[in-house]
């Protein structure tokens, strides 16, 4: 009788892995290819000293900030772009008025690098990542395009992040008034980013609720009245009359209706719908929602759907949300290939445009490419925050939650935030572009990247 055995088969790989891997390699793939066909790429741009046509965003915001300095209109400049950003931000980045040109830019460059890397770090720290998650994060963050235009074209979404993660952070641990007030801010500061301060309200956290909003109508206050009352009447009007850019990198249902030849107003309607649908099933599952898991991700998602202008650029704001698919035992499912996907389509450079001419009926699927990119996003971070999974954000850092009270009975706080801060605050506290297709904008070609002379109007932010 022979007793050799037969061999055991390996682990099996389940499908959905090996889908997400496959799609992970194309994205590499594309990008590899689109880098070599079409350069310069935009980090290699950065160095320029061409302010006006190549860091328009940021000339924009200076000029406005040297306009208030010497006491004029800073929304009537010499900028290429027309600044459609509140008087507080003018007012934040007053200092680089102080500055030449360009060496204000570089400062702000680099300054958002550190923003932008730090937050992300800051995001993996809170969660526990190992450090070859994080590793892999950090350099898919360096390689991506949203990172690059944003750099390149001086925009504030480094700023904004900073905001978020900081409100994420103190909801996380256990402070949901400071978190309320991180968020006011950065609305302030972005004010289509505003649906993020309904979330309290429909889970029912009125005083969270009352300081996101009272916060957010403070600062706004501060920076009209420093700027000057005319200066706040100004940005509603160029606010309220501003078209909806026909860009493909515009990744919002309005940029996409107006690409597909349609009313603006039907994308603003079905943005509605999304931004609706969102808060009503967060509000439905209230008691297991966690507003340090998803959730919040989730409606800033629907927010930049519904929004008239959502650049590629944006995307960077939802990082944080899809490193909570990376770690186990946080307030969202474990969920690594969705996460790695979502990561990996943003190294797709914005030269993608240039395969995809528009007025083109065959360029129509590529032209909605980053806006599909933007509803996935949304739709895996909705549906990774509607349930209690084994192991929440509090658990993971040595924080138990009391269990849910019965049907009936008399209950505590509503969500899992408050439970855990009111039973555990303790143990808290012991814890440690887009450029193709906006030649208005982007100041380049929109195929090959090369410098344009369009001039004209578009969103410096």
């Amino acid at each position: 009788m022979s007793d050799v055995r037969p061999a055991r088969p390996g682990p099996r790989i389940p499908g959905r892995h090996l889908a997400a891997g496959l799609l992970v390699l194309v994205c590499v793939a594309v990008a590899v290819a689109l880098q070599v066909a079409f350069p310069p790429g935009l980090v290699a741009l950065l160095p320029s000293p061409d302010m006006h046509e190549l860091h328009p965003d940021f000339d924009t915001f200076r000029a406005s900030a040297v306009a208030l300095v010497s006491g004029g209109d800073i929304y009537d400049t010499p900028a290429k772009l027309r600044n459609l950003n509140p008087p507080l931000l003018t007012v934040l980045l007053t200092p680089f008025a102080l500055l030449d040109a360009l060496p204000a830019y570089r400062l702000f460059v680099a300054l958002t690098l550190l923003m932008v890397v730090g937050a992300v770090l800051v995001v993996a720290r809170e969660l526990r990542l190992t450090a070859g998650a994080t590793t892999a994060v950090v350099l898919v963050v360096l390689a991506s395009s949203p990172l690059h235009g944003t750099l390149l074209l001086g925009q504030i979404y480094g700023l904004l992040l900073v905001g978020l993660v900081g409100g994420w952070t103190a909801e996380r641990r256990g402070h949901p008034l400071l978190a309320a007030a991180c968020y006011g801010v950065t609305v302030a500061l972005k004010p289509s980013l505003a649906p993020l301060l309904l979330l309290p309200l429909v889970v029912r956290r009125w005083r969270p609720a009352a300081v996101g909003l009272g916060a957010a109508a403070a600062v706004t206050l501060v920076g009209v009245l420093i700027a000057g009352p005319e200066s706040g009447l100004r940005w509603l009007r160029i606010g309220l009359t501003e078209p909806v850019p026909d860009t493909a990198d515009n990744a919002s249902l309005p940029g996409l209706a107006v690409r597909l030849g349609l009313p603006s107003a039907v994308g603003t309607l079905l943005g509605l719908a999304v931004l609706a649908a969102t808060l009503i099933v967060l509000g439905r599952r209230r008691r297991a929602v966690d507003p340090a898991g998803t959730a919040p991700w989730a409606v800033l998602a629907a927010a930049l759907l519904m929004s008239p202008i959502a650049w590629h650029n944006y995307l960077m704001l939802l990082w944080p949300g899809v490193l909570l698919l990376l770690a186990r035992g946080a307030a969202a499912p474990y969920r690594p290939g969705r996460a790695a996907v979502l990561l990996a389509v943003a190294v797709i450079p914005v030269s993608w445009n240039a395969l995809w001419p528009a007025g083109e009926w065959w360029a129509v699927p590529g032209r909605m490419l980053y806006c599909a990119v933007l509803v996935a996003y949304w739709w895996v971070l909705l549906s990774s925050s509607g349930r209690r999974w084994r192991g929440t954000s509090r658990e993971v850092s040595g924080v138990s939650e009391p269990p849910a009270a019965a049907p009936g009975s008399a209950a505590g706080p509503s969500t899992v935030a408050e439970r855990s801060s009111s039973a555990s605050r303790s143990s808290v506290s012991s814890r440690s572009s887009a450029w193709a297709r906006r030649p208005v904008s982007a100041g380049l070609d929109e195929a090959t990247g090369s410098p344009a002379s369009a001039t004209g109007t578009a969103d410096a932010s």
